[in-house]
């Protein structure tokens, strides 16, 4: 079994098709086709149902995928870690919460950066459910996310504790507006619709965004309120326009750390970013 046809046939499921896939690959159809042919023939069953012009996995198919993703993980990670001990030469795909990228990440990727000149570094943000997917999808290598994280397939490192506050606009009634915050998957916006709830606000209604300058932005100008880790919003630009209220602790305090996969090893670099942030708690704790 041949990692370039299992690396083909994780292209095609994620990818949707066997024409995406070539793309992604950068091949032509005919030879995305044939390795999936191959790769079929090779274990006696078919991977795909094929329906008209498209592809539904087949039960056989949504078993291969599974070890395919730990095949690839495992030769990729195999590969970084040995140029780590020569070189220090590949690639740390890192996920993050747009909050934690902005505020905490910067001062970690410095360390790595100098304790591992020849690694490249990717940084991916999202929202800490998206994120925990992409690392169990083996798409990233370890992410900083909101805890806890009870996940059979993750470890969780708790390195900071963020502390959230109430955020409105000086001279609102944050009870009368709108709740602002990220899209469906961020930790915050569990925490923040919670606390919406035993406030009794008026106004049940949210406005979604993707970007922290959006949120904290709308807020400035009175069109709602939310809930931010209290060091982002002191060190926006927009901090003399804002009001910041605590919020009970159940609410407000968020365990924040590292997740990885369990069954992976821990690169070198990882422990630098881990202990990069752990060194300096007064600094990064609420």
């Amino acid at each position: 079994m041949e990692l370039l046809s299992l690396r083909t046939f994780q292209a095609v499921v994620e990818e949707g098709g066997i024409l995406a896939a070539s793309r992604k690959l950068n091949t032509v159809q005919s030879n995305v086709t044939g390795r999936i042919r191959r790769l079929e023939e090779e274990l006696g069953t078919e991977l795909f149902i094929r329906k008209g012009r498209g592809l539904e996995l087949a039960p056989s198919g949504r078993v291969l995928l599974d070890y395919a993703r730990r095949m690839l993980m495992l030769e990729r990670q195999t590969a970084a870690a040995v140029r780590l001990v020569g070189e220090s030469a590949g690639e740390l795909r890192i996920g993050a919460m747009e909050t934690f990228a902005a505020l905490h990440l910067p001062r970690a990727l410095k360390a790595v950066r100098a304790g591992h000149r020849g690694l490249e570094l990717r940084v991916f943000t999202d929202t800490s459910a998206a994120l925990a997917e992409r690392i169990v999808h083996h798409k990233l290598d370890c992410a900083f996310v909101a805890g806890p994280v009870i996940h059979p397939e993750l470890v969780f490192d708790e390195l900071i504790v963020e502390e959230l506050v109430q955020v409105h606009a000086a001279g609102s009634d944050p009870r009368q507006q709108p709740l602002i915050l990220f899209r469906e998957g961020c930790a915050y916006r569990t925490r923040a619709l919670a606390w919406q709830r035993s406030q009794g606000h008026a106004l049940a209604d949210a406005m979604e965004f993707g970007t922290l300058e959006g949120i904290l932005g709308c807020v400035a100008v009175g069109l709602g309120w939310t809930l931010m880790p209290r060091r982002v919003v002191e060190q926006s630009p927009l901090a003399d326009e804002l009001v910041i209220e605590a919020v009970p602790p159940e609410i407000g305090r968020v365990p924040t750390g590292m997740i990885r996969l369990r069954e992976a090893p821990q690169l070198a670099a990882m422990r630098t970013l881990a202990a990069a942030l752990a060194q300096a708690p007064a600094q990064l704790a609420a």
